[in-house]
């Protein structure tokens, strides 16, 4: 399952295009079929789909739902210059060797001027362009906070029910907001790096709270050692790893860039290791319906955002604004109001 080549700059359609390929007729129950069958341009499409908000997305989403719930999610997150890519990239390596398929979603910001993105991990990831057992997804964030893309959870469910045994998050990497893959991967790595003050950033961000694993990349340069000393120190200095049973994040050194001998087996072990304990603490499933609620939530706010936008400039919402102007009510009556027009 390769590829399909797309341009390197992705650039989001104005809402009022957004769907137009969808109106095209959709055979969704084909594309799943062929997605199922690990054809790259079906499931490519119906990425696609879900990126674009097609009028098709609820007829996709629930063809996909007998699918899903199969492939094991691991994020990979960390400021930028840890070398998420090159470890993404090793680790598909490791995985396709075990003879595992794999997908991967990498995010890329979005330019605030242009909109566009430069999916530069495509470049990255060529070697395994050739590769049937590989799907690679480069995603646009959009604007979206949180180191992902607004589509990257129904993304997930297209490989997942496309027969992928394990899926790899790349976040955007912009630092302290890097939290979402917490709520959204099984298994979450945030990775440093040597000499770019992490260690500090972490304690600030409450990056102890979301990693599952830490890698400490490009291990081989001066420094290593002091970073790895300042994550066991912030670990011990205890919070939720410190409950009875709980998981205690372990500590993974790598060089992911070497094609050999560059600690990337100590990480497959790592991920392993938790998800054994995901299974056997009960862990997991508590994760997934966690997800599955949030992704909820998620879709009926977007709906309610839908039906607001129906009601700006309206004469109702000009008169609740004059109320409350006028002192005849508060803005939080006037909102109750006005929801229970919707």
């Amino acid at each position: 399952m390769t590829e399909v080549a797309e341009t390197a700059v992705q650039t989001p359609a104005p809402a009022a295009l957004r769907g137009r390929r969808g109106r095209r007729p959709v055979d969704v129950a084909d594309l799943v079929a062929r997605a199922r069958e690990g054809e790259a341009r079906a499931v490519a499409r119906l990425i696609s789909l879900v990126e674009d908000a097609s009028p098709a997305l609820r007829e996709v989403a629930a063809a996909l739902a007998p699918y899903t719930g199969h492939a094991q999610v691991i994020g990979l997150t960390g400021s930028p210059g840890v070398g998420k890519s090159t470890t993404t990239t090793a680790l598909v390596r490791a995985y396709r060797g075990a003879g595992r398929r794999v997908g991967v979603l990498a995010v890329d910001p979005s330019s605030p001027f242009s909109g566009g993105a430069l999916l530069g991990d495509r470049v990255r990831m060529q070697d395994h362009a050739g590769d049937s057992g590989v799907y690679i997804r480069s995603m646009a964030s959009r604007g979206h906070l949180g180191g992902l893309a607004w589509a990257t959870p129904q993304a997930l469910r297209v490989l997942d029910a496309a027969g992928c045994d394990v899926v790899l998050i790349e976040t955007v990497g912009v630092g302290q907001s890097e939290l979402e893959i917490a709520s959204l991967a099984d298994t979450t790595l945030v990775l440093l790096a040597p000499g770019m003050g992490d260690g500090i950033q972490a304690a600030k961000a409450g990056i102890l709270e979301v990693a599952d694993a830490f890698v400490v990349n490009k291990a081989d340069r001066d420094g290593a050692d002091q970073t790895v000393r300042d994550l066991r120190y912030m670990l011990s200095l205890g919070g939720r790893h410190e409950t009875a049973g709980a998981w205690r994040p372990p500590i993974c050194r790598t060089v992911a860039a070497r094609d050999t001998d560059n600690g990337i087996d100590t990480v497959l072990e790592a991920v392993e290791e938790h998800r054994r304990w995901l299974e056997s603490s009960g862990e997991g499933h508590r994760r997934r319906v966690q997800r599955a609620a949030r992704e909820i939530e998620a879709i009926a706010l977007a709906g309610l955002r839908e039906r607001m936008g129906d009601v700006r400039g309206s004469a109702a919402l000009g008169a609740l604004a004059d109320a409350v102007v006028a002192g005849g009510t508060d803005p939080f009556g006037a909102a109750d109001q006005l929801v229970a027009q919707l």
